[in-house]
């Protein structure tokens, strides 16, 4: 297959195409949320096809892959694609609030800290 010359051009990342792949983030995030809310509630398959959980959780993840497109269009893979990784964040964030059996401890924010130290280190080897 040959490329195209418009696929060989040097992408340059904008803070766009950052700012998109973090609402693809926080979209999925929330479709992760969303999506515990619904195992919670299922006791069988049936349960699972009506629960209204579900279907805002793939709403969620829908929108996320909305932004991750524009995302993707307007940047390096490899700077953006890493950003998708603050999900982690906002899900261990976001989880103890919603479910009392979640919680966060010292290692949990350790290992919260190492994703934003990777995300940051790859957003600087940005093409400039």
């Amino acid at each position: 297959m040959k490329k195209s010359k418009k696929s060989q051009k040097i992408q340059k990342t904008s803070l766009n195409a950052v700012i998109f792949m973090l609402f693809s983030a926080i979209f999925a995030s929330v479709g992760q949320i969303l999506f515990k809310f619904a195992a919670n509630e299922v006791n069988s398959t049936a349960t699972l096809i009506f629960n209204p959980f579900l279907y805002f959780g793939l709403l969620g993840y829908g929108l996320g892959l909305l932004f991750m497109i524009k995302a993707i269009r307007r940047g390096e893979l490899t700077v953006v694609y890493p950003v998708l990784a603050t999900s982690f964040i906002w899900v261990s964030i976001a989880s103890p609030i919603f479910f009392a059996a979640d919680s966060m401890n010292i290692q949990k924010w350790f290992g919260v800290a190492i994703i934003i130290i990777g995300i940051t280190f790859v957003g600087k080897g940005r093409q400039k």
